[in-house]
């Protein structure tokens, strides 16, 4: 069994597959630094990124998918998930195995590796529709509106432009409190990707979310009583259903939903 060591990134994972054609192999598992061997392993590879080589390889995927499946590849990514590993570098290999004029593969979904592929994407588009309904701003006294999120996957590259459309003439920031980076937009220019030195001072909380009461504007402390107030007073007792509450707003998501808190 032979098995690569890469990086973790896309880059390396592309220059993976670059070196499996130049080496005339096809590993079984594609590993990052620290995961643990198998059983059976009796050859490792140490792949070393190579954005020239990547580059080739991502080049060859475009002249040979289309569109929707390139874009399926780059949100499976998305997902951060060590099990999408070896399954996508997989995939992309057969890729550029395919016959000449052969059917293209990404809807083969009796083959493993595409079908594991997809169905890890559709969980990131799934968690993609999730923040567009469950993320709640708050609006800062400098008029600025913010939007703190923990989503089990990458999401936010893919949900920033559903933002931008939506509140084109407002000034705000969507950040991630897992993955500690977050993208401010304006009103005007593109979004801006945004980290904070020291998160210890930003004023809001990374826990809950909440803007502190120094930098909270006083008329959206009034609409978040107003929307508590609203929340409860629709809510039929007799009614309740926790599990299809539950299933429709996971538990994950609510100590960011002012619906939930309480002041």
């Amino acid at each position: 069994m032979t098995c690569y060591l890469f990086d973790g990134t896309m880059d390396g994972l592309l220059t993976a597959v670059f070196d499996a054609f130049a080496l005339h192999e096809q590993p079984d598992e594609l590993l990052t630094a620290g995961d643990e061997l198998p059983l059976f392993c009796d050859r490792t590879h140490q792949v070393t990124s190579d954005e020239e080589k990547a580059g080739r390889v991502w080049t060859g995927l475009e002249k040979r998918l289309p569109p929707e499946a390139l874009r399926l590849i780059s949100v499976s990514w998305l997902s951060e998930l060590k099990e999408l590993n070896t399954p996508l570098f997989h995939y992309i290999c057969k890729v550029f195995r395919q016959p000449a004029g052969a059917p293209s593969i990404e809807r083969n979904f009796s083959d493993p590796d595409v079908l594991a592929v997809t169905n890890i994407a559709r969980r990131v588009l799934h968690e993609q529709l999730r923040m567009k309904q469950f993320i709640r701003f708050q609006k800062a006294k400098d008029g600025t509106y913010l939007g703190v999120v923990s989503p089990d996957h990458n999401v936010l590259p893919i949900v920033i432009s559903h933002f931008c459309d939506r509140f084109n003439d407002q000034s705000w920031l969507i950040y991630d409190a897992g993955r500690h980076y977050g993208y401010y937009y304006d009103g005007s220019a593109a979004p801006i990707r945004i980290t904070f030195e020291e998160e210890s001072a930003v004023p809001f909380s990374l826990e809950n979310g909440r803007l502190n009461d120094e930098a909270l504007s006083s008329d959206d402390q009034l609409m978040q009583e107003l929307w508590r107030t609203y929340f409860k007073a629709i809510c039929i007792k007799e009614r309740m259903n926790p599990r299809k509450q539950l299933s429709d707003m996971p538990r994950r998501y609510w100590k960011y939903m002012t619906e939930k808190q309480t002041r």
